[in-house]
């Protein structure tokens, strides 16, 4: 069986995830002993193997929906959205020049991969309503990577999930000061705990709940979860997914 963490899981949280993970396994009984850092996530989501997973809603809607089931979608305690929702925040550098989105129509735009929706879908859907355009789109492997592409002037704007800039700021502050946001997305669906198709998700809802609510004071802040939300895969597949890059 597979249990994998790893879309909010660096090297500093990987001790709470692994804590986050033994009271999943106490409670449900049964499981693999230690979580999965070692095989690539698209291998664990189709896996008929998975147990237990967190995946994005892009990837959700477009190739894994007819072949995993929804456990549940965590309740990251982010402010200005709803419980189970997040956002993408759009990230300029600190000293650039404007402050609307429009006053970098014709720059370089810096996202993760197109199958993100906080990287990608998400900012570029708010973008495409506003009427912005980009000059050029700079791939670059992970929000991480997009926001130091900003940072060092590799790009001039680029769209991180409010979970991840949040981690960012709480374990990278130097990196976070050399930023700014410059607007944000509407809320979507934000990323939701999935297992295999074949496999009953009451008894893992039910665990992952337990799980939650056993956490310490300190993991819970850490980890930023504060809940488990019912929400339905109609909402998750009714989100809009916009061009590639190589479309625009």
């Amino acid at each position: 069986m597979i249990a994998l963490l790893g879309m909010y899981d660096p090297p500093a949280l990987h001790t709470t995830n692994d804590r986050f993970w033994q009271l999943i396994r106490s409670e449900l009984g049964y499981g693999p002993d230690a979580l999965s850092r070692d095989i690539g996530f698209m291998d664990a989501w189709k896996s008929p193997d998975l147990l237990f997973s967190q995946t994005c809603g892009l990837p959700y809607r477009r190739v894994l929906h007819p072949d995993v089931t929804l456990i549940g979608t965590p309740d990251n305690g982010l402010p200005g959205v709803a419980p189970g929702y997040y956002c993408s925040v759009l990230v300029v550098r600190a000293d650039a020049q404007g402050s609307a989105l429009a006053d970098f129509t014709g720059h370089r735009f810096a996202y993760n991969q197109t199958m993100s929706q906080s990287g990608w879908a998400g900012p570029m859907d708010h973008i495409d309503r506003a009427g912005v355009t980009f000059a050029s789109f700079v791939e670059t492997g992970g929000h991480g990577a997009s926001a130091l592409a900003v940072a060092e002037g590799r790009a001039d704007m680029a769209g991180l999930d409010l979970l991840t800039w949040t981690l960012i700021g709480e374990h990278d502050p130097d990196l976070a000061a050399h930023l700014r946001i410059i607007d944000t997305s509407p809320p979507t669906p934000t990323l939701p705990y999935i297992t295999a198709k074949s496999r009953d998700a009451a008894p893992i809802r039910a665990a992952v709940r337990t799980a939650i609510a056993g956490l310490s004071e300190s993991d819970r802040a850490a980890l930023h979860l504060y809940g488990l939300v019912d929400i339905p895969a109609a909402d998750y597949l009714s989100v809009p997914t916009p061009p590639a890059p190589d479309s625009r």
